[in-house]
């Protein structure tokens, strides 16, 4: 964890320097010296309140997430709660915005995405972005089927999002955010409808 005390206005620019250096050279490539000169800062800087690279790239990734985080509470906030497929628009949204398809915002995911499997920090990251995907779509969920249903549905649509942005990160011509709202729309409707019939014909 980075040490507290990093001047605000510093912070800032080191995070977009990471992001930035990322998308310029790669990850492997992304040294703290490069970073640093990107940043108008020193590498001793870096090492001091981020404990080098990792420390930094998680620094990065916690405020990608906290705008991610941000973002999503926002579009809640205009959806009226009864309206389950509204909210997990918003959500889905939210994903797909346009700060989240910032080339150098895209590939720093794609570097931690990789890095998560070998760096234990950037792995309980992951965890905690994957749990609280979940957490969103399920309390969602919940108003309109069981618990247990809700957790399937959730655990599936965060699959699409997570597959449909990755092919989106990895297509030259980028993502397609309503194409992401239209299938996972899509699947969330015959899901309802599949279900309202099933409980329908149950004796």
């Amino acid at each position: 964890m980075p040490k507290v005390g990093m001047p605000k206005i510093r912070r800032p620019q080191l995070i977009r320097a990471t992001m930035d250096v990322i998308n310029q050279v790669g990850f492997l490539n992304a040294s703290v010296a490069k970073i640093g000169q990107q940043a108008g800062v020193s590498p001793s800087i870096i090492n001091h309140y981020f404990g080098g690279k990792s420390g930094l790239v998680e620094a990065t990734m916690r405020s990608i997430l906290q705008d991610l985080a941000q973002g999503i509470n926002l579009r809640l906030s205009t959806v009226p709660k009864n309206d389950t497929l509204g909210r997990i628009e918003a959500i889905v949204g939210e994903n797909f915005s346009s700060h989240q398809q910032d080339e150098a915002v895209v590939k720093t995911w794609l570097a931690f995405w990789a890095q998560a499997m070998h760096d234990p920090a950037l792995n309980r990251l992951q965890r905690v972005n994957e749990k609280r995907l979940l957490s969103y779509l399920r309390l969602e969920l919940k108003r309109s089927m069981p618990h247990q249903q809700a957790q399937m549905v959730a655990t599936s649509i965060a699959a699409l999002i997570d597959g449909i942005w990755l092919r989106g990160a990895l297509n030259p011509q980028g993502m397609d955010p309503d194409l992401a709202r239209r299938v996972v729309k899509d699947y969330l409707s015959l899901y309802l409808q599949t279900a309202s019939k099933n409980r329908a014909i149950k004796p």
